[in-house]
């Protein structure tokens, strides 16, 4: 049996955001995303990666729903980073242009995974109600 392109479409996005939590694990506890090994505000990115998991069991990981989890998670990703500049956090260890890097490359990861699980739920036929 061929394989969809909405499951190669969902595999994908949940690959990205598995690899994703899994680097954003490594670097926070391992060398510290803002600061250094052990600074307590990288256990702000925990928070972030609880919405991406909490978002996708709430939403029983149905392409629609991980979308919309996928999106809070960059949410939340940037929200943290906003708080650590706005705070000053990380220096003089972290500036703030590899602080926004770092976290810019995780939204990313996080908003690309949304839209390959947006792009599934459409392909599968769950559409997403666009004026939501």
């Amino acid at each position: 049996m061929p394989i969809s392109s909405s499951s190669t479409l969902y595999c994908s996005a949940l690959g990205i955001f598995l690899a994703a939590a899994c680097l954003l694990v490594w670097l926070s506890l391992g060398v510290g995303i803002i600061g250094q090994d052990g600074d307590p505000a990288n256990r702000m990115y925990f928070g972030v990666l609880a919405v991406g998991f909490l978002g996708g069991a709430l939403a029983r990981f149905r392409p629609r729903g991980m979308a919309h989890a996928m999106f809070a998670t960059a949410l939340a990703q940037a929200l943290v980073t906003a708080i650590a500049l706005a705070a000053g956090m990380g220096l003089p260890y972290s500036g703030p242009a590899e602080i926004l890097a770092l976290n810019g490359f995780f939204i990313a990861l996080f908003g690309a995974s949304g839209w390959l699980f947006r792009r599934a739920g459409r392909t599968s036929g769950q559409h997403i109600n666009r004026a939501a």
